[in-house]
C-alpha cells in the first residue's frame, strides 16, 4: 500500500468515526433539551388542569388543552405523588400515523377525588426540528472536511513530488553507464538533504566499483598467462620420455589442477562480464538452428560416452545476445554429457516459447533451491561448480524462468522464454 493511500485512509476513518460521535453526542444533547422543555410544558400543563378543575369545578377536567391530550383515571385513593416523564408512541387521528409522544403520569385530588392524570404531548414537530438542525450543522461541515480533504490531498502530492522523482531517479540508475546520479531541484529541506546524499553514495558506489571491475579485470587477465605458461610446460614434460611413473602422475596432477584453474577463471570472468550488463546487443536468434549446430560441436564427446541424443525441435525464435544464449545452450550440453554416465541419454525438447534438456545420471535428485548456488556441485564431480550458476544468470539477465525437476530417473532443466 502507498504511503499518500494508506495517510489518506487514515485521515478518512478518523474524521468519519469523530463525525458520527459528535453528530450521536450533538443529536443527544438536543434531544434532551427538547425533552426538558416538553416535560416544562407538560407539567404547566397539569398546573392548568388542577386549576380548570378549581374553578370551573368540573371533575374531571376537559381532555383538551392546546396541543397535549389528558387522560384521567379515577382510582381508590392517592399512592403515588410523584411526577413519573416517559416517552411512548400513539395514533394521530389528524395525520393518521403513529407518533412519538412525550407524556407525564401523576396522581392529583380533583375537588376532593383522587386520579390518575395522564398528559401527553407529541414529539414529532420537535423531532423534525433537531433533525433540520443536525443536518444544517452536519452539512456544511461534511462539505467543508471534504474541501479540505481535496485541498490536502493536493498539497502532499505536490509535496511529495521530489520524493518521487527521486525515487524515480534512484530505479533508473545505473552503474554500468557514465551517467550520474540525477540531481532534483527542491525547496524543501529533508528531500534536499536527501538528493545530496543521494548524490554522494552513488558517486562512491561508482567510484568503488569502477577500482573493484578494474581490479577484478587486470587481475584475471594477468592470472591467464601465467597459467598458459604452466600448461604448456607441463604438457611438454608429459611428453618427454626420461620422466618416471610417479613424475609423470605427479605432473598430470598438476596439469588438471591448472586446467581446472584455467576453466575457474574463465568462468569467474564470464560471470562479471554477465554481472555487469556487459553483453547487450541483441538480435533475432533461431534456437532451433543453433541446438542442432551444438549437436554437431559435442558430437565427438556425445560418441565417446556412447550417449542417445533424442531431439525434438519445433521451430523457435529468440530476440537475445548471441553470446549469452550461446554460452546457455553450451552450459546445458556440457552439463548433460558431463553429469551422464556411459551409454545414458540426453532428450532436447524445443517448442516456441520453452526449451527442456533432459539427461539421466547416475546422481538422485539435486537440491533445487542450492543446485543454481555458485561452487555448489556435488562430491564426486570434478567441474568447478558455475555451470548451473551461470546458467540461472544468463536467464535472469534475458528475464527467462529457469526450473530444475527430477522425473522418471531424469535431470530436467526448463527454461521459459517469455520473449519468444
Amino acid at each position: 500500500m502507498k504511503l499518500f493511500t494508506s495517510y489518506n485512509r487514515i485521515l478518512a476513518g478518523i474524521t468519519f468515526s469523530g463525525l458520527l460521535v459528535i453528530g450521536f453526542l450533538f443529536y443527544q444533547t438536543l434531544e434532551i433539551y427538547i425533552n426538558k422543555q416538553i416535560e416544562d410544558h407538560l407539567y404547566e400543563e397539569l398546573l392548568e388542569v388542577k386549576d380548570f378543575a378549581h374553578v370551573k369545578n368540573i371533575t374531571p377536567s376537559p381532555e383538551g388543552f392546546d396541543d397535549v391530550i389528558v387522560g384521567y383515571k379515577k382510582i381508590q385513593k392517592l399512592t403515588d405523588e410523584n411526577h413519573i416523564f416517559a416517552d411512548t408512541t400513539f395514533y394521530n387521528p389528524k395525520k393518521k400515523h403513529q407518533e412519538s409522544a412525550r407524556y407525564l403520569k401523576t396522581q392529583v385530588l380533583l375537588n376532593g377525588q383522587p386520579y390518575e392524570v395522564n398528559i401527553m404531548a407529541s414529539k414529532f414537530e420537535s423531532q423534525e426540528q433537531i433533525k433540520r438542525i443536525v443536518l444544517i450543522i452536519l452539512l456544511p461541515l461534511l462539505i467543508l472536511l471534504a474541501i479540505l480533504w481535496l485541498v490536502n490531498r493536493f498539497l502532499i502530492r505536490k509535496m511529495w513530488m521530489p520524493f518521487k522523482q527521486l525515487l524515480q531517479n534512484i530505479k533508473a540508475f545505473n552503474i554500468n553507464q557514465e551517467e550520474v546520479f540525477k540531481p532534483i531541484d527542491t525547496r524543501i529541506e529533508e528531500f534536499r538533504e536527501l538528493n545530496d546524499a543521494m548524490v554522494e553514495v552513488t558517486l562512491k558506489i561508482k567510484s568503488d566499483y569502477k577500482e573493484i571491475k578494474l581490479f577484478t579485470e587486470n587481475a584475471s587477465h594477468e592470472m591467464m598467462t601465467p597459467l598458459a605458461v604452466i600448461n604448456s610446460k607441463l604438457d611438454t614434460m608429459l611428453q618427454l620420455n626420461s620422466l618416471k611413473k610417479e613424475d609423470s602422475e605427479i605432473l598430470e596432477d598438476l596439469y588438471r589442477a591448472t586446467s581446472k584453474l584455467t576453466k575457474l577463471n574463465q568462468s569467474l570472468l564470464l560471470l562479471v562480464k554477465i554481472d555487469n550488463n556487459q553483453l547487450q546487443n541483441k538480435e533475432y536468434i533461431n534456437l532451433e538452428t543453433l541446438i542442432n549446430e551444438k549437436i554437431l560441436y559435442f558430437q565427438e564427446f556425445i560418441q565417446e560416452r556412447k550417449l542417445a541424443v533424442n531431439a525434438t525441435l519445433d521451430y523457435s525464435l529468440v530476440y537475445a545476445n548471441r553470446s549469452l544464449i550461446e554460452i546457455l545452450i553450451n552450459n546445458l550440453f556440457s552439463n548433460a554429457i558431463r553429469h551422464n554416465f556411459n551409454g545414458g541419454k540426453i532428450d532436447i525438447k524445443l517448442h516456441e516459447h520453452n526449451l527442456q534438456f533432459s539427461n539421466s545420471s547416475m546422481q538422485p535428485q539435486l537440491d533445487p533451491i542450492k543446485i543454481f548456488e555458485r561452487f555448489y556441485k556435488d562430491n564426486a564431480s570434478d567441474g568447478t561448480g558455475l555451470g548451473l550458476a551461470i546458467l540461472k544468470q544468463v536467464c535472469m539477465r534475458q528475464n527467462y524462468s529457469l526450473m530444475y525437476a527430477y522425473k522418471q530417473e531424469l535431470h530436467v532443466f526448463s527454461i521459459q522464454f517469455d520473449n519468444a
